[in-house]
C-alpha cells in the first residue's frame, strides 16, 4: 500500500514536470527559438522519458523497502 502512495505522488511530480517542460517547448516553438525538428524530438524525448521513469518507480520503491525493512 505505502509503495502506490509513493509511487502515484511521485508520478504526479513526474507529470507536472513533463507538462511544465512541455509548455515551455510550446513558447520556444511560437517564438521561433527551435525547429519543428527538434521540437518534436525533444517533446517525444520528454513524454518517453516521464513515462518510463514512471513505469519504474514501483519496483525501485519496492527493492529500497525491501533493503531497509529487511
Amino acid at each position: 500500500m505505502e509503495v502506490f502512495l509513493i509511487s502515484f505522488f511521485s508520478a504526479i511530480i513526474i507529470f507536472i514536470t513533463v507538462f511544465s517542460i512541455i509548455k515551455v517547448l510550446n513558447i520556444a516553438l511560437t517564438r521561433k527559438e527551435i525547429s519543428k525538428r527538434n521540437y518534436r524530438l525533444m517533446m517525444t524525448g520528454t513524454i518517453f522519458i516521464g513515462v518510463s521513469a514512471s513505469a519504474i518507480l514501483p519496483f525501485g520503491y519496492q527493492m529500497l523497502f525491501e533493503s531497509i525493512l529487511l
